[in-house]
């Protein structure tokens, strides 16, 4: 069975991903820093690691979160 990917609750529509957050000195074992912009979806997945970042009161605050499509930053659903 598969692990869902890392979801972060957040109050910015724009975002950034590095793929270390939270790993002390991790750095070196994420992956290079994008910026996503969350849409009218309410949510965005980062394209490199899949963790997802919703919008505190959006659309997608409290939704069951693997029932949901992937969309990545700029793409469309």
């Amino acid at each position: 069975m598969s692990q869902s990917p890392e979801t972060a609750i957040v109050t910015s529509t724009r975002v950034y991903c590095d793929g270390a957050s939270g790993i002390p000195g991790g750095a070196a074992l994420g992956h290079p820093k994008v910026f996503l912009e969350i849409d009218e979806h309410g949510y965005v997945d980062c394209g490199y690691c899949d963790k997802r970042f919703v919008l505190k009161g959006g659309p997608a605050d409290g939704a069951d979160q693997p029932s949901l499509p992937d969309i990545a930053s700029g793409a469309s659903v």
